[in-house]
């Protein structure tokens, strides 16, 4: 489980990025995401480390190459903990990424694994949104 205080300054971050990012304000998200990183790197290898912060920094990760980094460590601490919903939803964002940039077999592989990992897990839509992704990477 997250720790309060640091789901509250992650998610907090994540708004502030959104944002920062829909104006256009490079120096803000830029700051905001050094921000989000020091969360991450602080916590690291310490009990309020969590799959779900880093995560949210692969999320907001320009460099496509260094966002699937992200997703691969946060996937690596969600399967110490054994987080389904956490294993499918980072695998889903490592699929969509991969298919941008022309890895369709890698992409298929991780939306099979996240396939797997959502069969234990409530979130319909997730479990919606992997399968439509999948089908239609099948398919195409």
């Amino acid at each position: 489980m997250i720790n309060t205080k640091i789901y509250k300054a992650v998610y907090g971050l994540a708004e502030k990025l959104m944002e920062a990012d829909s104006k256009g304000n490079k120096k803000e998200f830029d700051a905001l995401y050094s921000q989000l990183k020091a969360i991450c790197t602080d916590n690291e290898k310490t009990d309020k480390d969590h799959p779900e912060q880093w995560e949210t920094l692969a999320d907001f990760t320009e460099d496509l190459e260094m966002a699937l980094e992200g997703y691969e460590k946060a996937r690596g601490k969600a399967r110490a903990i054994n987080s389904k919903d956490h294993l499918s939803s980072i695998a889903l964002s490592m699929a969509k990424l991969q298919v941008d940039i022309g890895q369709k077999d890698a992409a298929i592989q991780n939306l099979q694994e996240a396939k797997i990992s959502a069969n234990k897990i409530e979130d319909k839509e997730l479990k919606a949104e992997i399968d439509d992704l999948l089908e239609a990477l099948l398919d195409g």
